[in-house]
């Protein structure tokens, strides 16, 4: 079944396998590159889609991830106060030097290194999430549970 997968997917699937996790990734041959996208692609609402967004510290230069519900926007300032430094939108080269992905296909998991990373709260409404697989159109679905588990994140409040 994984031989099918691009090996940006493949990678992703690897990486749940890795956790123990039995989560399946899903190419489509739609585009799933925004939260809209992939919502209309697994029939969800966009607040069940995880958005994974790559920002840098301004001083310190170090990657920030978050993992947002597809219906949020970040609240930048209340970011940088739980990092403790003033943030920047990361440019396409650091996210993918950081994540190992192209903007708009970045998975919450097979980054090169552990990453500092925040959960927005609101993703633990949800039973079910839908998250970037690698690609612009690979997804998984996993529970709230498995995502603060395969990130090891710290959730916080963060939406604007």
């Amino acid at each position: 079944m994984d031989s099918n997968l691009s090996a940006s997917a493949k990678r992703v699937q690897d990486a749940l396998n890795g956790f123990g996790i039995d989560c399946r990734v899903k190419e489509f041959g739609e585009s799933t590159r925004t939260a809209l996208d992939a919502a209309n692609a697994v029939g969800c609402e966009v607040g069940q889609i995880v958005k994974s967004l790559v920002f840098r510290g301004k001083e310190s230069g170090k990657a920030v991830f978050v993992v947002a519900s597809g219906a949020n926007m970040v609240n930048e300032k209340a970011l940088a106060a739980l990092v403790g430094e003033k943030i920047e939108r990361a440019t396409p080269d650091f996210v993918r030097e950081q994540t190992g992905y192209a903007i708009g296909g970045v998975s919450p998991v097979g980054h090169p290194a552990s990453l500092t990373t925040f959960i927005d709260e609101d993703l633990l409404g949800y039973q079910e999430l839908w998250a970037a697989a690698g690609t612009p159109n690979a997804v998984f679905a996993l529970t709230p549970e498995q995502l603060c588990h395969i990130t090891a994140g710290q959730v916080a409040a963060i939406k604007k």
